[in-house]
């Protein structure tokens, strides 16, 4: 780092580029400004709403992994795939551990031919009725449908319906999918 054109008792970073590129200057970061051309100095560190860096280690392996799904999916950079997948998995666990009302999909695909399947589901459906904003029925190749409730309410009730549905005979695939955003009760 070079003086400060403030003449203040400080060392002045020009860039932050000049941070990342040094461990030193890096641990040093908490004490660094940043001093514009009017001798002002501005904190180095970013505030509470900003950006925090920091580093990580993966192995191998998994850094490939990462860097072909940045590919895949069309993520700017690593920081961007990292900060989506962080928002999701702590999502997920508010939306776990919450009791609060939220929005979700339960996704359905079985054989119409089995015998009282259908009944079955919409007899579960009816006795869940007010957890269900709405349904959607399309019919697949080979004698499968598929079929997709919109549904809100409390995780663990929404939970216990995807639950009951899942273990009907004839079920192929069930799968709830739940939201971190709260929705009002409709009731």
């Amino acid at each position: 780092m070079k003086a400060c054109p403030c003449s203040a008792s400080h060392s002045a970073v020009t860039t932050w580029t000049d941070i990342m590129h040094s461990p030193t200057q890096l641990a040093e970061m908490e004490n660094a400004v940043t001093c514009t051309p009017d001798d002002t100095c501005l904190s180095a560190m970013p505030r509470k709403d900003s950006v925090v860096r920091f580093g990580i280690s993966l192995p191998a392996e998994l850094a490939d992994h990462l860097d072909r799904s940045v590919t895949k999916r069309g993520f700017k950079n690593r920081s961007q795939a990292i900060t989506e997948m962080l928002r999701t998995q702590l999502s997920d666990a508010e939306v776990t551990e919450g009791t609060a009302s939220t929005a979700g999909t339960i996704s359905l695909i079985y054989d119409h031919r089995k015998r009282n399947l259908q009944a079955t589901l919409s007899e579960i459906q009816h006795r869940y009725f007010i957890l269900i904003v709405s349904s959607m029925h399309v019919h697949l190749e080979k004698n499968n449908y598929m079929e997709v409730l919109l549904v809100q309410g409390p995780p663990k009730r929404l939970r216990l319906l995807a639950d009951e549905l899942a273990t009907c005979k004839g079920v192929k695939h069930a799968k709830l999918q739940l939201t971190a955003v709260g929705i009002p009760q409709l009731i």
